[in-house]
């Protein structure tokens, strides 16, 4: 609006803090839709209950860790930097005659008693720097600059002049940058922390930070508001697609001054930044935190406030003559051209001809091809990402270590193709946009449709891993059997974590939200990268038989939550139904879980001295068993759970015939597992892997072995791991699937003939669908193996 203001309207003032007041409960709300919940003076209405989950939780815990991180990261980044710049020497020699922690407590009290040294406030404020751009580049490269803000035409309705418009949305900008405060926030503390401010050093590093958030919210605002009148939208994806390209490389590179063993070029640029820069706004705001005299430290702040003024006043006046004729250069729809010669692309069009993959996977190449931006994200971003990483923290000093250390190759090779997942698999459902309704309405599941583009994310991103192997090996062509089992490990983690993404996206995706970015819950983000992590350590285990578990354990995760999200898919539109209880393979993963850490609590409960004999053993395993099965009994009753697995499955013909049924498949599957194991025994007598006698105290190892691990572990793994496996790929892969768990927390030794009993006990309760059968069978043939160590 740029006549006159109504008598009645609010003032500028009051205006911008009605525009950011606005902006803050928007971003309120989004967290609470995340969390499930409303606010504590909603009005309550008669509705149907939403869906139960347990995000309320996640949110909260992810928010306070990543601020915790973003403020340990300003601390060492400081500390190394007062190290290497001032005290170079002294501090090298204090970490090596030193434990770290108490070396950098050490360091810290020196910073505290002596000011900032010139250099230091330079290479402080060239920190400062690259945060304030990743506060800048992040909310500008995260959302479509090609479409106008929503509410920007319906703003610019209000009674409120322009001018009092714009500055309303810097301030909202200002306080409504998440991204940005974690970044400016910690380090502008911990600047005034070592300075002395003590616990005015918060509420100083916020001042100071929202200061530079202004200057940010201007550059974002002109980027994205002043540039959309005068580009066309191709070019606004470009600046994008090259905002999120731009944006890792800084952020890693401030990171990268926080590590102590960093003596890359980014020190040495730090060591070089020229003293002209604490005359900016990021230098600024590095004297005003750190000047030892107030007089200084006032006037820095004075002269802050007087460049941020006058920049940001300039901006505005820049902004008001852009949208001088208008807040839209264009319609919503963008003009396209006709293709030629119709009769020729109608003949085209009716000629066989091969094609690369399904219709939707075709469909998915050619919208990636026209999304420039989407298409940098999920393809360059991720190398861009690592590469930064490795090159900012001194890893990767010449491109040469990829093939001298096989390990490192192996580590880059799945993490750049784990971080394509993320940010391509990921977002299955949330590309659709709103026209995700439309898939529900083809004549295919949508469970097809998704694992169609799985297939196709999880092809690209198996490229990565290849070429990273290509180069390592054209630097160093030694092909050994440690590398080819690395790569084996690292290629098999890319399908695995294209199920995890797919499932996780679905979970984080909520298609009911207005917002787009409201639309993927972040705190699933971090959880896929917690995941991501454990399974770098299958590449780094020192013995084989754990990078092995690793990999049957988190495809077991995989297959799990690919399962519930199955489950889940049909009931994703509806903001309150949800699926019925069954038996799933999370539910014998997690059971299994709580049984080990039980018996690991009941073992350390019940040791006198410190020492566990075999009959503490046996109490803690059967008190362990005894409360899982209570608990997963007790859930499944409450949830009424379908599938539930019986002892004794008497159907038609009755209790007597279903244990007759169960005996029977019970000895004959008993006779074929003993049969083996007696052979295994035999083979290995003679060799260092025979297993000792049993203790003197033999009945506790027959109960152990012939009583209780026969009823909770096939309840565990033969009633809901391998029920939960054949409902989602049928019987023989849930009994290869739960054999393989069950012989994976076996020792290494025993693991064929663990194996061999895994399959005997599935196809056992295959065929009578009773419990009974396979804790026979468990039974005979641990019964069988003690007699025969015995022997």
């Amino acid at each position: 609006m740029s006549g006159p203001v109504p008598s009645g309207a609010p003032g500028a003032a009051g205006a911008m803090w009605l525009l950011a007041r606005l902006r803050l409960l928007r971003i309120l709300n989004m967290f609470s839709a995340f969390q499930g919940r409303k606010g504590a003076n909603a009005k309550s209405r008669s509705a149907t209950g939403g869906k139960r989950g347990a995000r309320w939780i996640l949110a909260p815990l992810v928010a306070f860790g990543m601020l915790f991180t973003f403020a340990n990261v300003s601390r060492t980044s400081l500390l190394n930097l007062h190290c290497k710049i001032d005290h170079a020497g002294h501090c090298a020699a204090a970490l090596s005659q030193a434990p770290r922690e108490q070396a950098m407590a050490a360091i810290g009290a020196s910073l505290h008693a002596a000011p900032f040294s010139p250099a230091l406030a330079a290479a402080a404020t060239l920190v400062l720097l690259l945060l304030w751009l990743v506060s800048f580049l992040l909310p500008l490269g995260s959302r479509e600059l090609a479409q106008a803000d929503w509410d920007l035409e319906w703003l610019v309705t209000l009674p409120v002049r322009r001018g009092t418009l714009l500055w309303g949305r810097l301030l909202e900008r200002s306080v409504a940058n998440p991204g940005g405060i974690l970044a400016l926030w910690p380090t502008c503390s911990m600047l005034a922390w070592y300075a002395g401010h003590g616990w005015l050093a918060p509420p100083m590093g916020a001042a100071v930070a929202f200061v530079l958030l202004g200057l940010a919210a201007l550059a974002r605002t002109l980027a994205d508001t002043g540039l959309r009148l005068s580009l066309p939208p191709s070019q606004l994806r470009n600046l994008q697609a090259m905002a999120s390209l731009l944006c890792m490389p800084l952020m890693y590179m401030a990171i990268s001054y926080s590590i102590w063993s960093n003596n890359s070029f980014t020190m040495d640029w730090a060591r070089a930044f020229p003293a002209w820069t604490l005359w900016t706004p990021p230098g600024l705001a590095v004297r005003a935190l750190t000047d030892r005299g107030a007089a200084q430290a006032w006037g820095a702040a004075a002269l802050l406030l007087a460049q941020s003024a006058a920049l940001l006043w300039a901006g505005v006046a820049l902004l008001k003559h852009q949208l001088r004729h208008g807040v839209v250069a264009s319609g919503a729809r963008e003009a396209g051209r006709a293709a030629a010669g119709g009769q020729a692309a109608l003949d085209d069009a009716a000629a066989p001809r091969w094609r690369v993959g399904t219709t939707l996977q075709r469909r998915e190449l050619r919208l990636l091809g026209r999304d420039r931006a989407f298409l940098v994200q999920s393809l360059l971003v991720p190398v861009v990402i690592v590469g930064s990483q490795l090159l900012f923290n001194g890893q990767l000093s010449s491109v040469t270590l990829i093939g001298e250390n096989q390990q490192l190759m192996a580590a880059i090779a799945f993490g750049i193709g784990s971080y394509v997942l993320m940010l391509s698999a990921f977002q299955t459902l949330n590309t659709e946009g709103n026209a995700l309704w439309m898939l529900y309405t083809f004549p295919r599941s949508i469970e097809a449709m998704l694992k169609e583009k799985a297939q196709l994310w999880g092809a690209l991103a198996l490229l990565y891993p290849l070429i990273v192997f290509g180069v390592g090996l054209a630097y160093s062509p030694v092909f050994d059997w440690r590398l080819a089992g690395l790569a084996a490990i690292a290629l098999a983690g890319i399908p695995i974590y294209t199920g995890i993404a797919v499932s996780l996206g679905i979970f984080a995706c909520d298609p009911m939200a207005q917002e787009l970015q409201a639309r993927i819950r972040p705190s699933y983000s971090y959880l896929y990268l917690m995941l991501c992590s454990l399974y770098v350590y299958a590449l780094y285990a020192p013995e084989w038989i754990q990078s092995v578990t690793i990999v049957i354990l988190t495809g077991s995760l995989s297959l799990a939550l690919w399962q519930k999200a199955r489950d889940e898919l049909p009931y994703l539109l509806d903001p309150a139904a949800s699926p019925p209880a069954r038996v799933a393979l999370s539910d014998g993963l997690i059971a299994a879980t709580l049984f080990f850490v039980l018996q690991a609590l009941g073992r350390m409960l019940l040791a006198r001295d410190g020492h566990t004999g075999l009959y503490h053993t046996v109490y803690a395993f059967a008190i362990a068993g005894a409360a899982v099965y209570a608990l997963t009994r007790l859930v499944y009753w409450r949830h009424k759970t379908g599938g539930v697995p019986e002892v004794l499955h008497a159907d038609a013909g009755g209790k007597a015939a279903a244990l007759g049924a169960a005996t029977r498949h019970g000895l004959a599957a008993a006779a074929v597992a003993v049969l083996f194991g007696a052979g295994y025994l035999a083979l290995i007598r003679e060799t260092q892997w025979w297993p000792a006698k049993p203790p003197s105290e033999l009945r506790w190892l027959v109960a152990l072995s012939v009583c209780a691990a026969p009823v909770f572990e096939e309840f565990i793994f033969r009633g809901l791991i391998h029920n939960g496996l054949r409902r989602l790929a049928g019987a023989w892969p849930a009994a290869l699937g739960s054999a393989a768990l069950f012989a994976i927390v076996h020792p290494s030794t025993a693991i064929m003939p663990v194996f061999v009993l895994g399959l005997c006990t599935a196809w056992a309760y295959e065929r009578c669908k009773s419990l009974l059968a396979p804790m026979l069978v468990h039974a005979a043939y641990n019964g069988a193996v003690l007699a025969i160590q015995a022997g």
